[in-house]
């Protein structure tokens, strides 16, 4: 039998049941409304061969979901009493499913591969707001089994992470979300299908991990390349041989590592893609 989604009161008896009043803090807002959980897993592409990780389930809304078209999800779940309670919810309203349900409570930003097991084959989460884009970043370093993930966030974190070279929201999260695949926007999320409403609005993120990297993934190589982006962006008005002059030591061996990456150092480090970072910081 298919999982019994969660509705609006379904979703407000839970949160009373557990004496659970969303917090900014931990950036909870919980989705209520069944064709948008639906509408989330649909944008993933996932199906019965995926092994689904989801971050900050809350009261399970898109997990049940999940559960209802992907082989296992394991969620990571910082509240301990939302935690606790995700497998009931499951049992209760999955009960042919939940068996392929697996809660780990720890922080997202921090948890490890070894914690989560078997690689997850996607990222597919409703990310807290306002740790958005650190989660992402370290799961996607973390889980390079992760070959498709769809998130949603704020509207214009969304715009920022999808954003190409010179548009003018392209910064850090864009270069940095590039480094490990393709990313676009798939689609808005209204604030009416969340409970408590927020004050803003939200949208969905894709990002398919390139199936060949175009260069090193390991840890050292990420620093380095991660390194330089933040130094580009750090003084983005001015010119990258300015900007880089700290990282370089200098700024005529700034524009001499430019040089040799084939870069103007007259350019500013919003018109550089991904790939011209990672050039630079094979300068070193």
């Amino acid at each position: 039998m298919p999982a019994a989604l969660l509705g609006p009161a379904e979703v407000r008896a839970l949160a009373e049941e557990l004496g659970v009043r969303p917090t900014k803090t931990l950036g909870q807002n919980f989705v209520h409304d069944a064709n948008t959980v639906r509408r989330i897993v649909a944008a993933a592409g996932v199906d019965a061969n995926d092994r689904v990780l989801e971050v900050g389930p809350g009261l399970g809304s898109l997990t049940l979901a999940l559960l209802d078209v992907v082989g296992a999800v394991v969620a990571v779940e910082i509240d301990p009493v939302l935690a606790a309670r995700l497998p009931s919810t499951a049992a209760d309203r999955a009960p042919d499913l939940s068996g392929n349900l697996r809660v780990i409570e720890a922080d997202a930003m921090r948890v490890k591969a070894a914690e989560i097991g078997v690689g997850p084959t996607a990222l597919v989460a409703n990310l807290p707001y306002n740790v958005a884009v650190p989660v992402l970043l370290h799961l996607l370093a973390e889980l390079p089994s992760i070959r498709t993930t769809l998130v949603m966030v704020q509207a214009e974190v969304a715009d920022r992470l999808a954003a190409p070279p010179g548009n003018k929201v392209y910064g850090v999260p864009s270069v940095k979300a590039g480094f490990f695949g393709t990313v676009r926007r798939a689609g808005a999320v209204g604030r009416n299908v969340f409970w408590p409403v927020p004050q803003v609005e939200s949208g969905l993120v894709r990002i398919d991990r390139y199936k060949e990297s175009p260069w090193p993934i390991d840890e050292g190589h990420r620093a380095k390349v991660f390194t330089v982006i933040d130094a580009a962006f750090a003084q983005r008005r001015k010119t990258l041989r300015a900007a880089l002059a700290g990282w370089a030591g200098s700024a005529p061996e700034a524009e001499r590592r430019l040089v040799a990456a084939g870069i103007d150092p007259g350019a500013r480090g919003e018109t550089l893609d991904t790939a011209a970072y990672v050039r630079l910081a094979a300068t070193v």
